[in-house]
This record gives C-alpha cells, structure tokens and sequence, in this order.
C-alpha cells in the first residue's frame, strides 16, 4: 500500500506555470509579491526542491524580462495585453524631431568629460622656478616654541613686564 502511495505521487508542474497558479489564486489586486507566491507554492505543494527560493528568483527574472510578468512597486503581476505600458521613475524623455530624410547627422564636437591622457606626449619638464604645483604641505608644529608646547591648539599669549 505504502508503494502504491509513492508511486501515485503526481510531479511538480513547471515552476512558471506554479507562479501563474499562485497570482492567479492569490488574487490581489496590486499583484503578489515574491514572498506570498513562495509561502502559497509551498502550502500547495509540500515536497519542494531544496533551492526551491533560487528557482524561484530565478523563473520570476526570466518571466519579468519576457514580458508574462510586470514587476510594478514590488509585486508581480500577469500582463494584461491591453494596459498601457508603465512608466519608470523620473522625467520622460523629451520627443526628438524626425530629421528630413537626406540629412546627414554630424557629431555635436568633442564629447563631454575630460579628454585621456596622451601616453605618447613627452614628460612635463620641472617647474622653472623650483616649487613643486599645488597647495604647499602642512609643516608640524614646533616642540616648545611660544606656546610652550601646551593648550588645545590656541596659541598662549604672555604678558611681559614692563
């Protein structure tokens, strides 16, 4: 009896075709997110693979990127070929003019940054003057000097006699 219970189990179907069951019956409105078609595939169906999670991601990338899914504010829902597409975050792109056809399309200039470094030019020659470009380095307080070498950082100023 024991072996007729394992042979009549029934295989897993397809895991996009468990991801569809799932939205389908989960039914909400914005869509299902990746936890509760997790948590309902696994309610449904005890015995999962080990990377179950890892398929998971996986074939819901894969329906995303082919379009059987839309991925909108964290939820995935089934396409409906009749919505219009979504929009992305930010300012839409502004709409080019079509060129008259003919028209031949030069380069604006230079592009934008700043240009590479020749590795061909020859080494800059020393300064002439002897002083190194730049701001000039910070020189160590000295041990000592007027302010006795004590304070926080202000100096110390004595009254002399008179």
């Amino acid at each position: 009896m024991a072996t007729q219970e394992l042979n009549n189990h029934h295989p897993l179907p397809s895991y996009p075709q468990l991801i569809i069951n799932a939205i389908e019956e989960l039914n909400n409105e914005n869509g299902s997110n990746k936890t509760s078609i997790s948590k309902y595939i696994e309610s449904k169906y005890g015995d999962l693979p080990a990377a179950h999670s890892t398929l998971l991601s996986h074939h819901l990338n894969r329906m995303k990127e082919s379009g059987e899914l839309v991925f909108w504010k964290n939820n995935y829902m089934k396409a409906d070929p009749n919505a219009p597409p979504r929009r992305g975050r930010g300012r839409p792109p502004k709409p080019k003019a079509p060129l008259p056809p003919g028209t031949v399309v030069f380069s604006t200039g230079r592009p934008r940054g700043r240009p590479p470094k020749d590795p061909n030019a020859p080494p800059r020659p020393p300064n002439p003057n002897g002083k190194p470009r730049g701001r000039p380095r910070k020189m160590a307080r000295p041990e000592g000097g007027m302010g006795g070498g004590g304070g926080l950082g202000a100096p110390q100023l004595r009254c002399l006699p008179r």
